[in-house]
């Protein structure tokens, strides 16, 4: 699930230097949505790219029209929501009949902007009209008072895909809760602090909560050995890497073996800790999404996947890819139910891998030796898992 942070920056916040604290906090940290009102919209646009979501507030739904056919794309929102000063958020009394809803009318209308709705839990009766907006909108917001996890979590179990479920929360530590509920957690979240270190780490939570953890596993060495050169390629990072961690690499897609971060220090060079060293052209590197990519194909700008040595994961940018011909190991392992995977890695001191006796050069390993890896019994195609019968040798 791919989850989103929204910073709230109406004038409910202060004034327009108020809310442009706001907005430039959210543009810095990395934010995925402001949500201001329409009179900003065009302010936005000037300060960054970010989506913008507007508030309808004038009780005359014509006014969306005027949006939605408003000739400069700068006054024009990614999205409209409804509900500020209205029925969402308790303005205006609630209708016994929601068929009678201005809001839901609202939502209703055709366009070609995403529409969401505002809603202030205020009680049963306000979790039952989200409930009915999220039939019509792009993006539920709820708002707790006197938050409780209750009605949070009835609602992520009776609305549907048809949404983006946004929650209401004032730190990470309520974004975190909010993405966790029920194990499967709000589309989104969004953010009411004037706290820049808030906003991030409200980000901060979003990216740790999309991360996959990967179950890494140990297999023995059973040969090294000295071969020719070959075209090497070091991917250099727009990230500096932790000393832990590294890239899953090798040439076979079902066992992908994992090597540092050139972190160390060494007597020969100055660390690199933007760079791993993966290997020859032809090996497979793991990507975010849980595909491979070949070293050859790699260029500035792809995501490729940095682990650490407990198999948490994040995203990095590729800076550069760096490719020359060096002398090459093969390495040779055998996994716990047997199976035999190789790779193909620089034979130079600086080139760490992950042992069972801790991190270690791969000049000095040697067969005997238990080499850290993420193995999966399935094949690819272009970089894809798929279920059929390859072999790789």
């Amino acid at each position: 699930m791919t989850r989103s942070v929204w910073i709230k920056a109406d004038d409910a916040v202060g004034d327009w230097d108020d809310r442009r604290a706001r907005i430039t906090a959210a543009l810095e940290a990395g934010a995925d949505w402001v949500l201001v009102d329409e009179a900003d919209v065009a302010r936005v646009r000037e300060l960054g790219d970010i989506n913008v979501a507007a508030y309808r507030t004038d009780g005359d739904v014509t006014l969306v029209d005027d949006v939605e056919a408003s000739d400069d794309p700068d006054e024009r929102p990614d999205a409209i929501i409804v509900g500020k000063d209205g029925e969402g958020d308790g303005t205006v009394d609630i209708p016994e009949d929601f068929s009678g809803s201005a809001d839901l009318s609202t939502l209703r209308r055709d366009g070609d902007l995403e529409r969401g709705a505002y809603v202030r839990i205020l009680g049963k009766e306000y979790e039952a009209f989200a409930e009915t907006a999220a039939d019509e909108a792009d993006y539920t917001i709820v708002i707790g008072e006197d938050w409780t996890i209750i009605p949070l979590e009835n609602l992520i179990a009776r609305i549907g895909e048809e949404t983006e479920l946004v929650a209401g929360v004032t730190s990470a530590e309520e974004a975190k809760t909010a993405f966790e509920t029920l194990e499967i957690g709000a589309d989104a979240v969004l953010v009411d602090s004037d706290d820049p270190d808030v906003i991030r780490e409200t980000v901060e939570v979003r990216d740790e909560a999309e991360r996959e953890r990967l179950e890494l596993e140990y297999a023995e060495v059973l040969e090294v050995e000295r071969i020719g050169s070959a075209d090497r390629v070091c991917i250099d990072t727009g990230n500096l890497l932790d000393h832990d961690e590294g890239m899953l690499v090798g040439s076979m897609a079902r066992g992908l073996v994992f090597v540092h971060a050139e972190t160390a220090e060494s007597p020969y060079v100055a660390s690199r800790p933007f760079r791993v060293n993966a290997g020859a052209v032809h090996a497979y590197v793991r990507t975010p999404d849980g595909g491979t990519k070949y070293l050859s194909e790699l260029q500035s700008g792809d995501e490729v996947q940095v682990v650490d040595t407990n198999g948490t994961t994040r995203e990095a940018i590729v800076g550069r890819v760096k490719i020359e011909k060096r002398p090459m190991f093969r390495v040779a392992l055998e996994t716990d139910d047997g199976d035999r995977v190789e790779t193909l890695l620089q034979n130079a001191e600086t080139i760490k891998v992950a042992t069972g006796e801790g991190r270690k050069a791969i000049t000095d390993l040697e067969a005997g030796d238990d080499l850290l890896l993420y193995y999966e019994d399935t094949a690819r195609h272009f970089g894809e898992a798929v279920e059929e019968s390859i072999i790789e040798k």
